[in-house]
């Protein structure tokens, strides 16, 4: 596997994308071919099996970069999830520098980590295994989720842990960690959010996060953050029927 998508992210390019959910590889594959910088297949919330997510990936790449966000922080979640072809993950709920470690090293060949060396579809089925292995620490993506009010208390230490390519917003449960779930507009939430961007900005560290639509994420791109998701595919195909029939309807 060969992508340039961890080193746009680390050389600070802006790179917009979407969320995909659904287990279906010819939306996976419309989307790839719609101009987006990277596909954001979720692992966590969807309803995707480690064998719909390769179908996804297959379907996307390599005319779009796919990052994978895993089910939980896990060794067999991150290592599927590699193995299948991702450009990179997505580590969910990360509160503290000790998962943030773990999530690197499950994610890095030794010596730089722990992860174990299978053969796969990312290994070429064994026919660009060297290649593979000798390439996957330089080319593959290790992103953090930061969205519980635990893990801004925690940032200075996570963001100190060596390997962090970048770091996701997650703006609607880190509203719920703070008992307002879905108030992503309030002060107090606004705050927060605001000290991992600055903890982000003065280590040089991608910042990246989610919004419904180009009016929510605008704001964000203007401060600085980098790595967008913006909106998904299920959004995308309901907002367009809607569209189409408040047109055609009184």
């Amino acid at each position: 596997m060969k992508s340039n998508f961890r080193k746009r992210l680390l050389q600070g390019d802006r790179l917009t994308g979407t969320i995909v959910s659904l287990p279906c590889p010819p939306i996976a594959e419309l989307l790839s071919r719609s101009g987006f910088d990277w596909l954001f297949i979720d692992g966590e919330h969807g309803p995707l099996s480690v064998g719909d997510i390769q179908l996804l990936l297959q379907a996307a790449q390599p005319q779009c970069p796919c990052v994978v966000r895993v089910a939980a922080n896990h060794e067999v979640y991150i290592k599927q999830a590699l193995d299948t072809g991702a450009d990179g993950i997505i580590a969910p709920l990360v509160n503290d520098a000790e998962t943030a470690g773990r999530v690197v090293a499950w994610a890095r060949y030794p010596p730089l980590g722990k992860r174990s060396v299978g053969i796969a579809r990312a290994q070429g089925y064994g026919f660009a295994f060297a290649d593979y292995v000798n390439h996957a620490n330089t080319d593959v993506a290790v992103i953090i989720q930061v969205e519980h009010i635990d893990a801004v208390a925690n940032i200075a230490s996570i963001l100190d842990v060596t390997g962090i390519d970048g770091v996701f917003i997650g703006p609607y449960d880190l509203s719920a960690s703070m008992g307002k779930p879905g108030d992503i507009n309030d002060a107090a939430v606004r705050h927060q959010i605001e000290t991992v961007r600055q903890a982000c900005l003065e280590r040089r560290i991608a910042l990246g996060i989610f919004g419904m639509d180009a009016a929510a994420v605008q704001p964000f791109i203007k401060q600085g953050y980098t790595l967008t998701a913006v909106g998904m595919d299920t959004l995308l195909v309901g907002q367009s029927a809607r569209f189409i029939l408040s047109e055609l309807k009184p």
